[in-house]
C-alpha cells in the first residue's frame, strides 16, 4: 500500500487500496435513477458563465481568461479559409480554432490531484506531499520542479514545463458521468447578497426551513450569489465589491465539516470562489493548519470533489417558485487525461 497510516476522518482505503474516486463511488445507479425521477417538467438550465468569465485575472493571478486562435496549415490560419486553394472545385469555406485555457479559471471541477497536504503517511515521523488515498507528489502528480519534503523552499528541474496528474486526473470523474440527483441551497433566498461566514448552524438553519432533504450520494450545490455579482460586471470584476458581498463556507468549523462526512454527499459544488471562504479564519489553536481546511477535508481527506463559480440563479428561481430543491444534475468534466481541474457546462434538468 502506498500509506502506513491514513489521516484521522479519512475515507482513504475504503472504496478499495486503488481508488481514485473517493466520494464520488456513491454515485451508483440508485442515484442516478433518483436523478431522472426529478424530471418533470422537461426544462433544462446551464449552471456554466461563459468561460470568459469572471474576466481579468483579479480573483487569482496564476488564471487567465481563455485566448482563441486559429488552427494553421501551410502558414495560413484557418479561419474563413477557402477550400478552392487546395483544389479548385471546392466550394468548403472552413473555421477552425484552438484555446489557449486555464482550466480553472470560470465554471470548473476541481480533480482531487487538485489539493493535497504534508502528512506522514508512511509512519515514518516525516512528512511527505501527498494526495487523496496516499498518492504521492513526485510520483503520482509530477510537475516541471520537485520541492523539498522539509521546507517546500528548495526546487530542483524535473520535466521541463509539463504538469500530469497520473493518478487522480480529472479524466476519472469524467468517465464516471458525474450524473445523478442534485440538491440547491440557496442563501441568497435567505441572507441575500450579505457577507456571511456559513457554518454549520447556518446550514442546518436552512435545510430546516426549506424543508431540505440531502441523501447519501446526492451532489449539494450552494447559491451564494457570487456568480450573480460577476455576471453583472461583465467580464470587470469588482475587487472591492465582491469582497465585501455574499456567503462563503466556514471551514474552520469543525461541525460543518463532520457533517460533510456524515451526510453522504458525493460532490459539493457552489457559484463562488473556492467554496469557503478563502483566506480562512486564523485557526482557535496555533500550530500548523491548511490555509484551505474545507478543501483539505474534502479533496484530501475523503475524495470529494468541489466545483466552483458555478451560476445558480436562473435555477433557483424556478426551484423556489416551484417548491423545489431537487433536480436531476449532469455535470461531467473534460476527459483531458492529466488533467487537476477541468471546464464544466453543468445541466440541471428538471
Amino acid at each position: 500500500m502506498r500509506w502506513m497510516h491514513r489521516p484521522e476522518g479519512s475515507n482513504w482505503g475504503e472504496f478499495g487500496e486503488d481508488d481514485q474516486l473517493g466520494r464520488v463511488n456513491l454515485i451508483g445507479p440508485e442515484q442516478v435513477r433518483k436523478g431522472a425521477f426529478e424530471v418533470q417538467a422537461g426544462l433544462s438550465f446551464s449552471l456554466s458563465m461563459p468561460l470568459d468569465y469572471p474576466g481579468e485575472s483579479k480573483l487569482n493571478s496564476r488564471r487567465h481568461p481563455p485566448v482563441l486562435r486559429p488552427t494553421f496549415g501551410d502558414g495560413l490560419p484557418y479561419v474563413n479559409f477557402p477550400f478552392s486553394r487546395n483544389d479548385e472545385h471546392a466550394t468548403d469555406v472552413v473555421s477552425d480554432d484552438q484555446v489557449l485555457l486555464s482550466l480553472q479559471y470560470s465554471t470548473q471541477w476541481d480533480s482531487l490531484a487538485h489539493v493535497g497536504a504534508k502528512f506522514d503517511a508512511d509512519g515514518d515521523g516525516i512528512a511527505e506531499s501527498v494526495y487523496y488515498n496516499g498518492y504521492r507528489a513526485d510520483h503520482d502528480i509530477v510537475g516541471p520542479v520537485i520541492y523539498s519534503n522539509q521546507d517546500g523552499l528548495t526546487a530542483r528541474p524535473c520535466d521541463g514545463f509539463h504538469s500530469h496528474a497520473h493518478a487522480l486526473g480529472i479524466e476519472n470523474l469524467a468517465v464516471k458521468g458525474m450524473q445523478g440527483r442534485g440538491i440547491l441551497v440557496d442563501f441568497v433566498e435567505h441572507h441575500e447578497y450579505d457577507r456571511i461566514d456559513i457554518g454549520y448552524d447556518a446550514l442546518m438553519r436552512i435545510l430546516d426551513k426549506d424543508r431540505i432533504e440531502v441523501e447519501r450520494g446526492d451532489m449539494l450545490l450552494l447559491r451564494t450569489g457570487f456568480s450573480d455579482l460577476i455576471m453583472q460586471m461583465n467580464r470587470r470584476p469588482d475587487q472591492a465589491v465582491l469582497d465585501s458581498h455574499c456567503g462563503a463556507l466556514d471551514g474552520r468549523d469543525q461541525r460543518l465539516l463532520q457533517w460533510i462526512t456524515d451526510s453522504g454527499i458525493a460532490a459539493l459544488a457552489a457559484d463562488n470562489y473556492a467554496v469557503e471562504r478563502y483566506p480562512a479564519r486564523t485557526p482557535p489553536k496555533s500550530g500548523e493548519s491548511p490555509l484551505m481546511p474545507l478543501h483539505h477535508h474534502c479533496l484530501f481527506k475523503l475524495g470529494l470533489p468541489l466545483g466552483e463559480l458555478w451560476y445558480l440563479r436562473d435555477l433557483a428561481e424556478w426551484l423556489r417558485g416551484h417548491g423545489r430543491s431537487r433536480f436531476m444534475l449532469t455535470a461531467p468534466p473534460l476527459r483531458l487525461s492529466g488533467a487537476m481541474g477541468s471546464p464544466v457546462t453543468p445541466i440541471a434538468t428538471v
